[in-house]
Parts: C-alpha cells; sequence; structure tokens
C-alpha cells in the first residue's frame, strides 16, 4: 500500500513539474518568437521596400554610349541597390513569355524601348526621395520617361508605419501575458504544497528555510523550460532563414545572442519571483484559509 501511494505522489509531482516546464516552454517560445518578429520587422520592410523598382525608359535615339554611362551612373548612386538594363528585344521576350502569344508578329514591330531597371536602397524609398531621383534622371535628353508606382510606395511606407507600431504593442501586451501564464502555472503546483509549507513553517522552520527548495526547484525548471524553447526558436530560425535567405537572419548575431540569453533570463526571474510570492502569500495565511 504505501509502495502504491509513494508512486501516486511521484507520478503527481512529475506531471506537476511537466505541466510547469511545458507552460513555461511554449510561453517563452512564443515570446522569443514576437521578439524576433520584432528585431527583424525593419529587414523584412526594407527587403519589400528593395522590391520596388523604377523603369527609365530610353529615347530611340539614344546612343550606346549615353546608355552605358547612364546605367554605370546609377549603378554607383548612393540611392542604387541595382540597376540592370534591359533592351527592347529583351523586353519583348519577357512580355511575350507573360501574355502567352508572340505580339511582336502580330503588330509587326516592337513598340517597346530600351530601359534600365533601378532598384532603391530601402532607406530611399519614401514619395518625396523616389520623386526627386525620378526628377533628376528624366532631366537627361536622351530619357523618354520615368516610371515607377506611385500608389503602392505611399501604401507601402503607411502599412510599414502601422504594423511596426501595432508589433511593439503586441510585443508589451505579450510579455505581460507570458509574465502572468508563467507565474499561474507556478502558483498552481505551490499551491498543490501549502500544506507542506505551513507544516515545516510550525515546526519552527523560518520562511527563508522554507522558500529555498521550492525556489531552486522552479528555477531549474524554468531553465529547462527556456532551453526547450530556445532549441524550437533556433529550429524555427534556421528553417525560416533556409527558406528565405535573402533576409539574412543571422547577419546579427550579437542581436540574437542577446535575444536568446534575455528569454532564457527571462524564464529564470519569472520563476523566482513567481516562486517567492506564491510561498510568501501561503506562509502568511492562517492554518484555516489554507482550505479555501
Amino acid at each position: 500500500m504505501s509502495q502504491y501511494i509513494e508512486r501516486y505522489q511521484r507520478r503527481k509531482l512529475i506531471s506537476s513539474y511537466f505541466s510547469v516546464v511545458l507552460s513555461i516552454a511554449l510561453v517563452l517560445f512564443l515570446l522569443g518568437a514576437l521578439g524576433l518578429l520584432v528585431i527583424n520587422t525593419k529587414k523584412l520592410a526594407d527587403h519589400f521596400k528593395e522590391q520596388i523598382t523604377i523603369s527609365v525608359f530610353l529615347k530611340d535615339n539614344a546612343k550606346p554610349i549615353e546608355i552605358d554611362q547612364l546605367q554605370k551612373s546609377l549603378a554607383l548612386a548612393n540611392y542604387t541597390k541595382s540597376a540592370d538594363y534591359v533592351s527592347k528585344e529583351d523586353a519583348a521576350e519577357q512580355y511575350s513569355e507573360d501574355i502567352g502569344e508572340n505580339f511582336t508578329e502580330f503588330l509587326g514591330y516592337n513598340p517597346l524601348k530600351n530601359s534600365v531597371d533601378v532598384n532603391l536602397k530601402a532607406d530611399f524609398v519614401s514619395p518625396g526621395q523616389i520623386e526627386e531621383i525620378a526628377n533628376d534622371i528624366a532631366s537627361k535628353t536622351y530619357v523618354d520617361e520615368v516610371s515607377y508606382d506611385k500608389p503602392l510606395i505611399s501604401l507601402l511606407n503607411e502599412n510599414v508605419r502601422k504594423i511596426s507600431l501595432w508589433i511593439l504593442v503586441a510585443s508589451a501586451a505579450f510579455t505581460l501575458i507570458a509574465v502572468l501564464l508563467i507565474n499561474s502555472s507556478i502558483r498552481l503546483s505551490i499551491y498543490s504544497k501549502r500544506f507542506i509549507i505551513k507544516t515545516m513553517q510550525m515546526v519552527g522552520a523560518t520562511k527563508t528555510f522554507i522558500r529555498r527548495p521550492f525556489i531552486w526547484t522552479n528555477i531549474k525548471l524554468g531553465m529547462l523550460g527556456a532551453t526547450l524553447a530556445l532549441i524550437a526558436l533556433g529550429v524555427v530560425l534556421y528553417y525560416v532563414n533556409a527558406t528565405f535567405p535573402e533576409l539574412n537572419l543571422f547577419q546579427d548575431l550579437v542581436v540574437l545572442a542577446a535575444l536568446f540569453v534575455g528569454v532564457f533570463g527571462l524564464g529564470v526571474i519569472i520563476s523566482w519571483a513567481s516562486t517567492h510570492i506564491a510561498t510568501q502569500r501561503f506562509l502568511n495565511l492562517r492554518t484555516d484559509d489554507l482550505y479555501y
């Protein structure tokens, strides 16, 4: 009978520890994932901004040397990420592939123009700066037209501002939720041992002596939960970086290391604080109040 009770108590204890570790791991994983999103918000926004293309269409009488000088000057400009020359023949071939038929045979001639496609650096993708750049390029005599999607640029910048704001708000709210969830899990674990705490106090044990094993146990559980969360976070980070290599998520290793240390430290700190508060609460209760 005593062995059965002992096995039951052991299973109950393991189940309690497992639930605490699992809750800590899940909450810290989600918090870490949100932290990665916050860190890479600008990088993601920059990636989309740099997909914006300014098409510089050239006049038919533009000389090859003028085209070459324009392409090189644009490539060397401080606002340029890339500048690629597209001949009218290449443009016609690409357009024919897009529509599924050779439109030049139908028309009898190629109406397209030679062009230079310019992708700007993210810091220069704003309505005012792009308009200034476009006007400067259009002032050249051999440039026929400078075309870009004005509504898309305005919409992109507006959405980036909104998303950044909401991500910061969500980060603050989720951090608070994470603290409350981990605190609740640990409090429930301590609640199941409230009679043991009161018994130790009644036989003369000091509050510090009573708290110490509970704090140390839950700190270890917090460290284990944080470790599991970081392993899962590392796997997700590796997968996302392999799927979208252009984001280069491992570029800022110091920032990533600081995030991982912060998540681990948060798990330890919350575990310590929650255990200290929970044990102190039951230490201050009267014996009769333990039944409610």
